[in-house]
Order: structure tokens, then C-alpha cells, then sequence
């Protein structure tokens, strides 16, 4: 995976490494994995936008946090991104914000970027206390993205998501969680889950699979716009990333059955799927994942 330029900016990135916390059972997020526990529903305001993602964001301020100057100092340094997890996993981060506010800006509309932060064990957050076992997730309250970086490579390595580009992955899947909050879709979503209990794992499922298009449209954008480049055995990274994640899949590896029923982040076939339409299509208005 080759990027335009090798310059890392830190900016909204917070490395909360080694501060430490009490280990909790999980967090209030949604995540790349199927550990999805509601520990508290958000309530949140503004956006006007339906299920299939308009381009109308919410109101509002991201809080501006910046990593330590180590962490940017080591990142710009001559091949830092090839050779450490953590500058790969912000430069991504860099150009999915940057395709982002691209496209917002061609709608007419400013783009509010997701912050992001690096942890260990465990990390407190808007959403409650969360344990490195929820898997990378993203909090809507904080409009923030977590990561444990230890935990990350253990869950590619045990269900089989390898690769660099699979990690691009992840981060593009919890990018479109927080495209979800500014387009308000997040907020309708909880709101219906709680009108409509016996859907609570159906629209979950829905949102997840909504991320991964949302995924795949930013593959397509960055691509064609010279963001990344990215080889045919690059994507097909991803697209095994995505497949890997599938509930089916983390239940027969992690309790030697699959139970459909309990499924709130989507089959494999499904995720794969999902983000075959929209890096196929590069429009956000085809991941419309709740209709049917």
C-alpha cells in the first residue's frame, strides 16, 4: 500500500498508552467484532439525515486532543510507516479524514473528524469503561476511535484478518461508525432499538453492515484519488478482513457454534459483501443496509 505523501499529523490523536485503568468486561461502542454490550445508550442531538447516509452532518465540536510529541516525532522519521503499527494505523487515519472532507466539501457541507486514541488493557471513555477485548471500536459520545494495537494484532492473527490493508480496513469500518453519528443515523438507530426491542440485534446488524460499505466507499475514493494505492492482493486483504469478523465465523472459532439469532454484527458473507457494494459503487448513498 503505497500513500502520496509520508507526512503523519498527529493532530486529534491521543496515545493513552501505559495510563493504565481497571480491566472492565466492555464498553458501550461499536466495534469491528462481535463483543457488542450496552452498557449505557447514548443520547444524542442534530442531523437530519435517513438510514441511507444524506450528507447533512450535525452541529457540534470535536474535542482537540493531540498525541504526544514523541509519538510525532517518531512517525515522521524515514520509513516510521512501514515499520510501526501505531504511525501506519494514524496515516490511515490521516487519509480517511482527508477523503472524507473531500467529499463532504463536494456536497456543500464541512466533514467533523472522528478523534482517535491508542490504549492498553483497558480505557474509560463516553461509553463507560472498556476492556482491550471489545476489539478497535468507536464511541459516539466522544466522536472517538480506540485501538489497543497489542490487541489488534492478536485478533488478526487468531481469526485470520492479516495484513496491512486489513488494519486500513478496521480503521475505514470504524470511520463510518462516526459517519453514522454525523448523519444522525446512530442516534435512530439506538432510538428504534429501544422502541422496537425484539429488532435490537436486526438494526445492529444493519449498522454494522452499513460501516463496511461505508468502508468500501472510502477504499474506492482513496484509490481513485491518489490517496492510496493499493495491489489486487491488498484488497483482497480487506475483503478477507471483513469476512473474518463475520459473527458466524468468531462464533464457531470462539465457541464451536453459530447461532444466527444472537448475531449483531453480520455474517460473513454479508460483510464481505457490504463492502464489495461500496467499494464497487464509491457512493454512500448505495449502503443503505436497512432496507429489507
Amino acid at each position: 500500500m503505497q500513500f502520496d505523501d509520508q507526512n503523519v499529523d498527529v493532530g486529534g490523536v491521543q496515545d493513552r498508552r501505559g495510563m493504565g485503568g481497571p480491566i472492565a468486561i466492555g464498553g458501550g461502542g461499536v466495534g469491528i467484532v462481535g463483543l457488542f454490550i450496552y452498557l449505557l445508550v447514548a443520547v444524542l442531538g442534530g442531523g437530519n439525515a435517513d438510514p441511507g447516509g444524506q450528507l447533512v452532518p450535525q452541529g457540534g465540536q470535536v474535542e482537540e486532543t493531540g498525541a504526544s510529541s514523541d509519538l510525532k516525532t517518531r512517525c515522521n522519521t524515514d520509513g516510521a510507516i512501514e515499520k510501526y503499527d501505531d504511525c501506519y494505523l494514524v496515516k490511515v487515519y490521516n487519509e480517511i479524514n482527508e477523503v472524507w472532507t473531500d467529499e463532504f466539501a463536494r456536497s456543500g457541507n464541512d466533514y467533523r473528524p472522528p478523534g482517535l486514541a491508542f490504549f492498553t488493557q483497558a480505557v474509560s471513555t463516553g461509553c463507560g469503561q472498556a476492556s482491550s477485548q471489545v476489539g478497535p471500536f468507536y464511541c459516539p459520545p466522544d466522536e472517538r476511535i480506540y485501538i489497543d494495537i497489542g490487541f489488534l494484532e492478536q485478533l488478526q492473527q487468531q481469526f485470520g484478518a492479516q495484513g496491512r490493508y486489513a488494519q486500513a480496513y478496521i480503521m475505514a469500518h470504524e470511520s463510518g461508525h462516526h459517519l453514522q453519528t454525523l448523519f444522525g443515523t446512530e442516534r435512530k438507530v439506538r432510538a428504534a432499538q429501544q422502541a422496537e426491542p425484539s429488532r435490537q440485534n436486526e438494526l445492529s446488524v444493519a449498522l454494522e453492515l452499513q460501516a463496511d460499505c461505508y468502508a468500501g466507499v472510502w477504499s474506492r475514493l482513496a484509490d481513485e484519488r491518489g490517496n492510496v494505492t493499493i495491489t489486487d492482493a491488498e484488497l483482497d486483504q480487506a475483503l478477507e478482513a471483513a469476512a473474518a469478523v463475520g459473527d458466524d465465523r468468531i462464533q464457531q472459532k470462539t465457541q464451536g457454534r453459530v447461532d444466527p439469532e444472537s448475531f449483531t454484527h453480520g455474517s460473513a458473507e454479508q460483510r464481505k459483501k457490504w463492502f464489495q457494494v461500496g467499494r464497487s459503487s464509491g457512493a454512500v448513498n448505495d449502503c443503505n443496509t436497512f432496507n429489507g
